[in-house]
């Protein structure tokens, strides 16, 4: 919650009189917990906590990368709650389709005997996965059917995105109900999308809202 998108959309809701909501999921950032606790579900459960407990009346939610598949589940729950969702590489079904779909057999098994696994991470150190996170992010995988949400969606994604294929934003579209589903393609862009100008790109989509911002 300290990053410069969340930052630039707390200043630009500041500056425009709206509320701001940030928030770090257990086991990252300035939050407690473990992050090898942590799964789509718990994670979707902060979110709703705090949208329950902290604000009222109608909501935009912004969910970068991860924050894109609970920022989803979170629409589904609280349906009447959403003005509109922003996602920036959102990564539905990623445990299953960029991880587990992915996994050479042997790793698969040494996951499923030793229940975690370290991998490399592109942002340096390792990662861990969980066969926690595998399998509870299999009971919530989204782009296997129709979402059954109404609100306007606005979707973007870097086509030099190297963690979550752009293509999965198209996906997603197909997927909503909704009929007012925009993509926008960066086609330089990265996965983390902070740069000057998509971070501009992005408080040009949020503007003029009126309704506080969950990221």
């Amino acid at each position: 919650m300290t990053g410069d998108k969340a930052l630039a959309l707390h200043a630009l809701c500041a500056a425009e009189g709206n509320a701001c909501l940030r928030l770090d999921y257990s086991g990252h950032g300035a939050s407690g917990g473990s992050f090898e606790d942590g799964t789509i579900g718990r994670w979707t459960e902060d979110a709703l906590f705090l949208i329950d407990r902290f604000t009222d009346g109608e909501i935009l939610l912004v969910g970068s990368s991860m924050g894109g598949w609970i920022a989803l589940h979170v629409a589904l729950a609280r349906p009447d709650r959403i003005a509109g969702l922003i996602g920036i590489a959102a990564a539905p079904d990623f445990t299953e389709d960029l991880m587990w779909q992915r996994m050479a057999p042997p790793k698969r098994a040494l996951l499923e005997r030793d229940g975690k696994l370290l991998v490399p991470s592109e942002y340096g150190g390792a990662q861990i996965i969980t066969r926690g996170l595998i399998e509870d992010g299999r009971t919530r995988l989204l782009l296997r059917a129709p979402i059954g949400i109404d609100c306007p969606v606005h979707l973007l994604h870097g086509q030099r995105d190297h963690a979550v294929p752009w293509e999965t934003s198209l996906r997603l579209a197909g997927c909503l109900a909704s009929d007012d589903v925009r993509v926008t393609l960066i086609k330089d862009g990265d996965h983390r999308l902070s740069r000057t100008e998509d971070i501009l790109l992005l408080k040009q989509v949020v503007k003029g809202r009126k309704e506080a911002v969950l990221f």
